[in-house]
């Protein structure tokens, strides 16, 4: 039985081949919402950038959005291989249609971010980094051998009672264990975006802009 998904592509603003940036919005957003924040990371002009939504979704409490979620506890193995499944297939589609140049780039904010680490470690396509904001790593990636991690980057703000310093930490720790190259960054704020990750999150796409 197939699920039909819905994502959301801004061109890079050179007509040149450019690299992909792949974000996945956080529980109850959409995403436009996420295309948003992509967009206004620094220098994320040069970058195609491509929003992914969740396959489960619902309305908003207001019912004036449409919003979605990645997965719950239920059928969690094949909900991840689903969600993997429809992220190679959007990305087959992305680079299709667009003029990309080899360089990827996974973004997630909440409980993307455990999507971000899945389709860099497990997807058919093969990225430079991750950005990881206010979201932890997936508890099943952290026992499986032979993945191949790209470089990461994780941010979350100082007053985030949901990812917190614990467990920033744990990942940073887990990370460094296995010679990933890791940079954290915790900001004045709470579960969001703020100005600050953008700013860092910019200057750590430049070092994969080609």
């Amino acid at each position: 039985m197939a699920t039909h998904g819905r994502y959301l592509v801004t061109p890079a603003a050179s007509s040149t081949p450019a690299p992909l940036l792949v974000g996945f919005h956080g529980y109850g957003e959409h995403a436009d919402r996420h295309l948003a924040q992509l967009t206004q990371i620094p220098g994320s002009h040069r970058w195609t950038r491509v929003a992914i939504q969740g396959l489960h979704r619902f309305y908003s409490q207001s019912r004036k959005h449409i919003v979605a979620s990645w997965m719950t506890r239920q059928n969690r193995d094949l909900a991840i291989a689903d969600n993997l499944q429809y992220v190679n297939t959007v990305l087959d589609t992305v680079k299709a249609s667009h003029q990309t140049n080899g360089t990827l780039i996974f973004c997630g904010f909440s409980q993307g971010v455990a999507m971000a680490y899945r389709a860099a470690t497990c997807g058919h396509h093969k990225a430079q980094a991750i950005m990881a904001l206010a979201g932890d790593i997936p508890p099943e990636l952290k026992v499986k051998a032979h993945l191949d991690w790209p470089a990461v980057l994780v941010g979350r703000g100082d007053k985030d009672d949901w990812y917190t310093s614990d467990k920033l930490n744990q990942d940073f720790e887990f990370l460094q264990s296995i010679n990933v190259s890791v940079q954290s960054l915790t900001f004045s704020g709470g579960h969001e975006w703020t100005e600050d990750f953008r700013s860092k999150a910019g200057k750590f796409l430049s070092l994969h802009d080609q």
